[in-house]
């Protein structure tokens, strides 16, 4: 039966992996969407999470007309914010990070996820040991399916990566924004707003950017 809903509503999983951070990935094909990788229940690359930060890359370009060389993604997944950085700002090199490598790994495989620097390790750690490097756009975007990891929720953990900003240099915190989600993303703004000058709320679809400065 549920081959034959997916037939209908013109979609596909083209693949399943198992994985000890996300659980179970599957690769989804939608007429509408295109291909995307859902995890928990979430859209975690491609399809939807594309539209969501092309609108957002947008809104910070009209906020930052500074020079783009240093990008950093933490919570790379799929690597859907690679192309897009790279259309917007092609000299710009990126530094992606993500705990989990069968995420990339398809993301490699069915989104077209191109060469740039990747480190699969635990973003927290990879903050705490790379101090000395400074990045113009910071991307947070650390949700394990539906989950954010307090750890990331943190004011030490906030006050570590503002450490890697460079004069001028933006941080972007992705949050979803729907239902119980929307009184925990108010929380997470309200400690932004203690942490950093300046605190920006953008709204694409069902999430909330806060678009941070030092």
């Amino acid at each position: 039966m549920g081959k034959i809903i997916d037939f209908l509503a013109g979609q596909k999983v083209l693949e399943k992996k198992k994985s000890k951070f996300n659980e179970e990935i599957k690769v989804i094909r939608n007429l509408a969407f295109g291909t995307y990788l859902q995890a928990g229940g979430i859209t975690q690359s491609g399809g939807v999470v594309k539209d969501i930060w092309k609108s957002t890359l947008k809104e910070i370009k009209k906020r930052n007309k500074n020079s783009i060389k240093e990008c950093l993604i933490l919570g790379l997944g799929g690597g859907t914010l690679v192309k897009l950085i790279k259309e917007g700002y092609p000299k710009a090199k990126i530094m992606g990070v993500d705990i989990d490598p069968i995420m990339v790994e398809l993301g490699k495989k069915y989104l077209g996820l191109e060469k740039v620097k990747i480190e699969i390790t635990d973003a927290y750690n990879w903050v705490v040991k790379n101090k000395d490097r400074k990045y113009d756009l910071i991307f947070v975007d650390l949700y394990k399916g539906r989950e954010f990891p307090q750890e990331f929720n943190e004011e030490k953990f906030l006050k570590l990566l503002i450490r890697l900003l460079s004069d001028h240099g933006l941080i972007i915190f992705n949050h979803l924004y729907y239902g119980e989600k929307r009184s925990e993303a108010v929380k997470f703004g309200k400690k932004l707003e203690k942490v950093f000058s300046k605190v920006e709320y953008f709204y694409p679809e069902a999430n909330l950017m806060f678009i941070c400065q030092e």
